[in-house]
Parts: structure tokens; sequence; C-alpha cells
């Protein structure tokens, strides 16, 4: 498979379709009756929908609305954060300066960051520019989040290099697949050391001004702040809500690098467009190569079998690589609560796709992504799976999901009374990486609250023995968690761990590597 998909990059570069105008193989009104359909049924407030063909933008509207308190609508020109479509970028940034000169994939991160440190010594000493991209540190699945979310981040990007090594490792190095968000944080921290720009300023300088992107990877100027969409969550009990923590804002966030950029549609049509132009990148054919071609095999889902008979998977660097039918795609999604967004690249049909929403269920944009790349390839006269209706599959499959879900959860159930009362547990608690917890009485009830991540705040009700469960205050934030008490042969509370609110241990976890003492 990785010699598939060299071979078709190197095709790529050679490979532009003829500059005649191209046109929609489906209705225009019928597309965009299905995007607002899409937003109805996964209660999404709107969407900008752009795709390209052939060198041209043939599609770009926005549906729906982007505040809907003041009753905007969104355009080709709102601004969305782009979640982890900003990995992209990052990896772009680190392939201009290899293309500069300055630095190889294979060099090892603590030649330039001496203080980087992960797990083990030979870990740390033997870790490449490439291993920070390719999601195969041998550390768990979303390690070191905490330091991210929920935004407000107490956390500086120094400061989450610097706990890398506080994370314990899932699996061997180098030899499992699982996502990482902190180590493109630090790929973000490399970029900056070795030009002796901040990330956003460099990001905005080689990447976003040569392809005149109206993107942010920092700051918003105030006279864009009009034009963007504020994040939605929705649940049955509340409707559809604002996630004000969330919505993109003057202020950029810590995280730009792994998940924070904001762009408008027209911007990410011109990406788009460049990736399926190599000679109009800011990165070198080689890099291209690179970027594009396998580096960490990705399991196959049933789903992505049956419809679109995916073969296989890889990561590439700030791209996922996959095929529908034989065609090879290039693609991403990105996710951060109250915004959705897609971009899928499909080169052989000189096609680029792009979705973003600011919204939170991502059948959405997965139900337009599917409804518009299938048209294509059936005009291309390549036969798929026979699913004409794509907002019904997805709530099918939701539907499934679900009651899987119903048929295999445990309430967990309180085994035994209190050993301890909420006097024992009054006071600091101090964890060696994530900072305090602090413990006190407050307005009836015993309260909880994190020192570094301001949202963390909520209520402790005793459970059992010496376990109480913390309903936290902002449910879109953070679930349910215990937090189970330590006591020494004296009785006295002396230290404390967290645990997602289930009636099944969890190896990984959000809160798997912290340890808080009492001060």
């Amino acid at each position: 498979m990785f010699r598939f998909f060299s071979v078709l990059s190197s095709f790529i570069f050679c490979f532009l379709s003829a500059s005649s105008s191209a046109q929609l193989p489906l209705d225009e009104a019928t597309l965009e009756q299905t995007i607002n359909r899409a937003l109805h049924e996964f209660n999404t407030p709107g969407m900008a929908v752009g795709i390209v063909k052939n060198q041209e933008v043939i599609f770009a509207k926005g549906f729906g609305t982007a505040s809907i308190e003041s009753a905007t609508q969104v355009k080709p020109s709102t601004l969305f954060r782009i979640g982890s479509l900003s990995k992209a970028f990052t990896a772009s940034g680190l392939a201009i300066l290899v293309d500069q000169g300055k630095l190889n994939w294979d060099d090892k991160v603590q030649t330039y960051l001496p203080n980087f440190a992960l797990y083990s010594a030979y870990v740390s000493k033997n870790f490449t520019v490439l291993d920070l991209l390719t999601h195969k540190s041998g550390l768990a699945s979303g390690a070191g989040d905490s330091m991210i979310w929920p935004e407000p981040s107490g956390f500086s990007r120094q400061e989450v290099v610097h706990n890398l090594r506080y994370l314990s490792p899932q699996y061997g190095f180098r030899a499992q697949y699982a996502y990482s968000n902190v180590l493109y944080i630090t790929a973000g921290e490399l970029i900056e050391k070795i030009s002796g720009l901040a990330f956003e300023k460099f990001i905005d300088t080689h990447i976003f001004a040569p392809l005149d992107m109206n993107c942010f990877a920092g700051d918003i100027p105030k006279q864009n702040l009009p034009h963007v969409a504020l994040a939605y969550g929705y649940n049955d009990a509340r409707g559809i809500y604002p996630i004000p923590r969330n919505s993109a804002s003057e202020k950029g966030i810590m995280a730009s690098a792994a998940g924070g950029i904001v762009c408008d549609l027209d911007s990410m049509n011109k990406w788009a467009k460049a990736w399926l132009n190599v000679n109009t990148l800011p990165v070198s054919e080689q890099s291209y190569k690179v970027m594009t071609s396998g580096h960490t095999v990705l399991s196959v889902s049933d789903e992505e079998q049956n419809w679109d008979m995916t073969l296989f998977k890889q990561y590439g660097l700030g791209w996922r690589l996959s095929n529908i039918g034989h065609l090879a795609t290039i693609s991403h999604t990105g996710t951060i609560s109250g915004y959705q967004s897609y971009l899928l690249l499909v080169p052989q049909l000189d096609l680029g796709i792009v979705i973003l929403n600011n919204g939170s269920n991502s059948a959405a944009r997965g139900s337009v992504m599917q409804t518009i790349v299938k048209a294509f390839i059936a005009d291309a006269g390549i036969a798929m799976s026979k699913h004409n209706d794509w907002i019904n599959t997805y709530l099918e499959y939701l539907d499934e999901k679900e009651a899987d879900y119903l048929r295999k959860y445990e309430a967990p159930v309180a085994q035994g009374p209190m050993l301890i009362s909420d006097k024992d547990i009054l006071g600091v608690f101090k964890d060696a990486w994530f900072g305090n917890l602090r413990i006190q009485q407050g307005n009836g009830h015993i309260r909880i609250s994190s020192d570094r991540m301001l949202t963390l705040k909520g209520k402790l009700l005793p459970f059992a023995g010496t376990s109480y469960k913390i309903e936290w205050d902002n449910k879109n934030a953070a679930s349910d968690a215990f937090v189970h008490f330590t006591i020494n042969n004296q009785s006295k509370v002396v230290s404390a761990t967290l645990h997602p609110f289930t009636a099944k241990k969890r190896e990984n976890h959000t809160y798997r590597d912290m340890l808080f003492y009492k001060q």
C-alpha cells in the first residue's frame, strides 16, 4: 500500500485536468436541499460547503446560521475553527523548514529542544521530527489532552512540552497508532525554536500570505470578529445551546498547532486547490511526497468497508490516506466541541471537497460529504455501494450506535457505606504536573475546582467507601467522574485519583497519569 500511494503521489504531480469548466454531477437545488436537511436532522446551526474541480471552485455556499443570537447567516467568508485540519498546516510548517535546509525529518527532537523528554530516556533520545507527526509515540490516544481541553487552558505550550515526561506509555515506541494532540503542539514549538518566529507568525508568513488565505493561527483582528461562526452543541433537554468557551474569539488558543486555526470556506478552497496542484503549494514536491505517504497503519471500520469499499487506511503527516473504491484519497477531519470540519481530496478526479460547520454532530459533515463525493464518483462511471440517501444512512447508524451503547451500559452502583466524611477531604490536593485540585465547602455542597483548568468546577457527592462522585457544572466540558481517596493506617486521607464515572474500570482515560497528594 505504501508503494501504491508513492506511485500515486508521483502521478499527481503531472496530473492536471483540462481547464474546461467543471459541472456539478448532481442538481444544485437537490444538493442544497440535502445540506439544509442535514442541518435539521443533526441539530447543526450552520454549514459552509465548497467543491473544487479541475482547479476551479464550482460550488461555495453558506447555509443556516453563524450566530443564532444575532441571526447571522453563514457565508463563504464566515470564519470557523477548523479543529484538526490545523495539523496539515503544522506539518507543512515543518516541511518548509526541511525545504529550507534548517532541519531533516530524521533529526532528533532533543537536538533543537534539549528539555524534550518522554516516558523513557531511550525514547526521548531517539524521538525524531517525523515522530512528532505520525501518532505512534507509544502514548495512549489523547494522552495529555487534559492540558488542552476544556478551554480555556491554564497551561502554556512550554508547560505542555515539559509535562510530556509525566505521561505513561500504553504501547511500544512506534508500535501502535494512538492520536496525539500534545505532540503537534510540540511540533509548533519546534517551528518557533528553529525559525525564530512564533508559530502563528510563521504559518501566517509562509502559508496564509502566499496563498492569500483569510485564516488565523493566533489572535483574530477585531474587524474580523463579526464574521465568526459561534460554537453550538445539542442535547434533548436543552436543544441547541451555545458553547462560548470554544467559540473563535479575538484571542488565539494555546493548542493552535493541534486544532486551533480559524479559517473561512473561501480560504480552505484555496488550500484544497493547492494540494491538488503541488506547483502552488508552499512545500516542495519531495516534502509533498513525504507528507502524503503512509507512515502509520490505521484500522478500517466496518462502515468504511461497507460504504466506501475501503481496503487500507494510513496516516501521513497531518493527513489520512485511504481509498474509496479504487480511488486513493487524502483527507482529514476536525472536531472541537461546537465545530466540525472535513476536507477530502480525490487527486485522480482533481476533486476537493470542504465542509465547515458550527455544530457538534459529525453526521452532518459525514452525510453531506458522502452525498457529494459519491455523486462525483458515479459521474466518473465508477460503481459503488447502494446508499442513495446518506442522511437516512447516518440516522440509522446513529440509532444502532445508541442502542449498542445502552445495551452495554452499566450504571455504577454503590457498594457499602462511606468510610470517610466530607470534612476529611477538605483541602488542597496537588499533582506533579496537573497542579492543584481544591476541595472546599460552598453553597450547601462540597465543591471541587482545578487551579489550572478553570472550567473544571463542580460538586462532590458521597458514593461509597472512600469514593465520591464529581458532577461538573459544565456538562459539555466534562463528563461526571469519580474521585477515589486513599487513606493511611490512621484513616487519614492522603491522596486522590480520578476516574470516569463508569461501572467498568478503564485503563485509558483523561486522568490516568494524575495522582493528587493532600497538602
